[in-house]
């Protein structure tokens, strides 16, 4: 979950319990989510009795979890995301071509969202679930999407970790700066023990930013080939740019 909860303005209220409900993995408590958003409880409960009322939310047993309109939203997206439908095909190529998994992943705010994932044909293999999100902290794709925002935005997120325990695994700005330099990333058992990972930005119209496609394999197969796998990602990441920037 995101650590970064503040006091919102009251029309955005609504839509911070939503985005939080989102993030959790599972129903989700009041006294959670008062933690996780910084909201009275009065405001809280107003906030989710409007969310139930339009069918964004669902309680059972005194626990939330997002509600069946969630996944008609979800549904809209897929069917008109040029993003998703652009990718897609390089995507499965890349799968093709390595044998392992692929995702396409956004940052929204301070999380990364997977939009797409095509799994492995090997029967060991990693994946990140379609609409799970992490932080911009560790792992490829995080690192990856941090170095490619736009300078404010990420300087805003880098200093907000300021006063967050020493770790290595978080990157800087000189670790940025070498992955905007090398075009791609990689990590190694930084989010799930185990996982190698490679990701390479897509950008659109004006080089900003897209999403980023990122191959994630066990450690153990992707060690030997790395080079290789490397740069089949930075090779398909750069034919959907190519799409992206004519439209």
């Amino acid at each position: 979950m995101s650590t970064t909860a503040q006091p919102a303005a009251s029309q955005d209220r609504v839509l911070l319990v939503l985005a939080t409900l989102a993030q959790w993995n599972g129903p989700v408590t009041a006294q959670q989510l008062a933690e996780a958003t910084g909201l009275p409880r009065s405001s809280l409960y107003r906030q989710l009795a409007r969310l139930k009322h339009w069918g964004f939310v669902q309680e059972e047993d005194g626990s939330y979890a997002p509600g069946p309109m969630g996944l008609q939203l979800a549904q809209g997206f897929d069917a008109s995301s040029s993003l998703v439908h652009l990718a897609r095909m390089d995507m499965q190529r890349l799968v093709h071509q390595s044998h392992e998994s692929v995702g396409l992943i956004v940052a929204v705010n301070d999380r990364a969202i997977c939009l797409d994932m095509l799994e492995s044909p090997q029967a060991l293999r990693c994946s990140f679930e379609k609409g799970r999100s992490v932080p911009l902290r560790k792992g490829a794709t995080a690192k990856c999407l941090l170095a490619h925002l736009p300078a404010a935005r990420r300087d805003a997120l880098l200093d907000a970790w300021q006063g967050d325990p020493p770790d290595p695994q978080l990157p800087d700005r000189a670790s940025l700066a070498a992955i905007r330099k090398a075009g791609y990333a990689c990590s190694q058992n930084e989010v799930d023990e185990g996982v190698w990972g490679a990701s390479a930005p897509l950008f659109g119209p004006g080089q900003r930013l897209a999403a980023c496609m990122t191959l994630m394999a066990p450690t153990s197969r992707a060690l030997p080939r790395a080079d290789e796998l490397i740069q089949m990602v930075v090779v398909a990441a750069a034919r959907v740019s190519r799409l992206l920037s004519l439209t």
